[in-house]
């Protein structure tokens, strides 16, 4: 199984939320809490099982150093990961 971090990319596969992109806040040996900056801030992130999430690799721009470091990680620069994700994807795909 994949470690997964916090800091790291992750697209949901079920829910109403399937298809949209968080950023991992933490994450157990069954469960992960995703943020995404708007709607699942830091103090309120979304709690989903490991097996309805897909880690995304290959990221542009990465929190898991500000996460790590314990530095404080705002919902702004999750936000701004997330769009910097969503912007080079879309690039890639024209």
């Amino acid at each position: 199984m994949v470690e997964l971090r916090a800091g790291m990319l992750a697209r949901s596969k079920a829910g109403h939320d399937a298809g949209k992109v968080f950023v991992i806040k933490q994450a157990d040996s069954e469960y992960v809490y995703l943020v995404d900056g708007r709607s699942r801030t830091l103090d309120h992130p979304k709690k989903k099982k490991r097996k309805h999430i897909q880690v995304i690799f290959r990221t542009p721009y990465t929190l898991e150093e500000v996460f790590s470091a314990g530095r404080g990680v705002t919902d702004e620069a999750v936000k701004k990961a997330i769009k910097e994700y969503n912007k080079n994807v879309l690039t890639e795909r024209v």
